[in-house]
């Protein structure tokens, strides 16, 4: 529940449209809800502007269930990431308008819909690098960025990414997503005056170190405004752009 959600409660209580205790059911879960297992954070899409994640792994199809069916109550957006296909199968059982992104393993609920704001540019350097790319965008579209994808642009063809110079333009955050030795974010970061937030994905032959050589490339990159996730965190860029790129748009 956000605020405008909030706030529509308390103007059909004052036009006598809605009960007060009425209302006070509507809202009977803020600041949150404690389902025995989880203590589900329904005050996060007030402070944050986007429900709590649900991060799949490691939980049941059966818990999974549950909090998504929890926050759908309050007509949230959802997101949840690192879901198996039977982790989805259990959630559409109760949410039939669930979704599922096979690439990015991720489940989306969208019970509110808006003008896409902004314009984040998701870029990756190979097709290896897709689901943790397709992590980020899935959680950039359903928090309500506008969305770009430029996939498969790494410097070992570099004249794929400067043949597409009019994408980085055009974007206000780009995410840069890239195993092996992770040159691809210091190759944009010199490239453009926006910020660019960088990936490191575990995709690579053995000295990669499952993405802690792209890691340390990262963050050792001479090409200033580049900042750095963890390890295939496509979630976590996704999101740190989307705060972003909100700001623009106040």
């Amino acid at each position: 529940m956000d605020k405008s959600a909030i706030k529509s409660i308390l103007e059909n209580v004052k036009d006598s449209k809605l009960s007060v205790d009425d209302a006070l059911l509507k809202l009977r879960h803020l600041p949150y809800e404690d389902l025995g297992f989880v203590k589900i954070d329904h005050h996060r899409n007030l402070r944050r502007g986007f429900a709590e994640v649900i991060y799949c792994a490691g939980k049941t199809p059966e818990q999974v269930q549950e909090i998504m069916g929890a926050l759908c109550n309050l007509d949230n957006n959802i997101l949840g990431t690192r879901a198996e296909p039977e982790v989805f199968k259990a959630v559409q059982k109760l949410i039939p308008d669930a979704e599922y992104h096979q690439l990015a393993r991720t489940i989306t609920v969208q019970r509110y819909k808006t003008e896409p704001i902004g314009n984040i540019l998701v870029a990756c350097a190979g097709t290896s690098d897709l689901p943790v790319a397709e992590e980020a965008a899935i959680t950039a579209e359903v928090m309500g960025a506008k969305v770009d994808r430029l996939y498969d642009a790494g410097v070992a063809g570099i004249h794929r990414l400067l043949m597409n110079q009019e994408k980085l333009d055009a974007a206000k955050v780009i995410v840069v997503v890239a195993g092996m030795e992770g040159a691809l974010a210091s190759v944009i970061g010199g490239l453009v005056d926006k910020p660019v937030i960088a990936v490191p994905t575990s995709v690579g032959y053995g000295a990669s170190f499952n993405g802690l050589a792209a890691l340390l490339a990262m963050l050792n990159s001479c090409s200033a405004g580049v900042t750095v996730v963890n390890i295939d965190n496509g979630f976590g860029a996704g999101y740190a752009a989307t705060i972003i790129n909100r700001l623009g748009e106040r």
